[in-house]
């Protein structure tokens, strides 16, 4: 797995517990054309392949379209993938830990670039909010 930028000047980790197996909250998590019937901030995701490493995606999201490659694809364990969009690069993961028969998913993301930088207080804070709200549609997805 491609590990974040710790050093970038836009970072953000967080976690939440599903109730539900690794196995189902993998299916829907890795489902990319799928993302925008559960996780509403997201207008269109579309995936040019197979779920593997090397396979680009493009998605819409906040009126933004990101291009995306994925880096980590491990079944039921590790999802992650690199994106650029208007002077951004990110780097975006996320783990899944089967505890007591709920799956515990955390997720991190750096990025990098002028816009970044020059906006860093601004992205930190929307970062962590929507990474908050990303994990919390994934957890009603899933445990629905």
């Amino acid at each position: 797995m491609q590990n974040i930028n710790d050093n970038g000047p836009v970072t953000c980790s967080d976690s939440i517990l599903i109730n539900a197996t690794p196995e189902h909250v993998w299916a829907t998590l890795t489902d990319i054309g799928q993302w925008a019937n559960w996780q509403s901030d997201i207008k269109q995701a579309t995936l040019n392949g197979p779920l593997q490493a090397g396979i680009s995606f493009v998605w819409k999201t906040g009126g933004v379209t990101i291009h995306s490659t994925l880096h980590s694809v491990e079944p039921y364990s590790h999802f992650g993938w690199t994106g650029k969009t208007m002077g951004l690069y990110g780097i975006h993961n996320w783990s899944l830990t089967e505890t007591n028969g709920q799956t515990q998913v955390s997720v991190a993301e750096s990025m990098e670039g002028w816009l970044a930088t020059m906006f860093k207080t601004a992205f930190n804070k929307s970062l962590a909010t929507a990474m908050r709200r990303w994990l919390e549609l994934l957890k009603q997805a899933c445990e629905q």
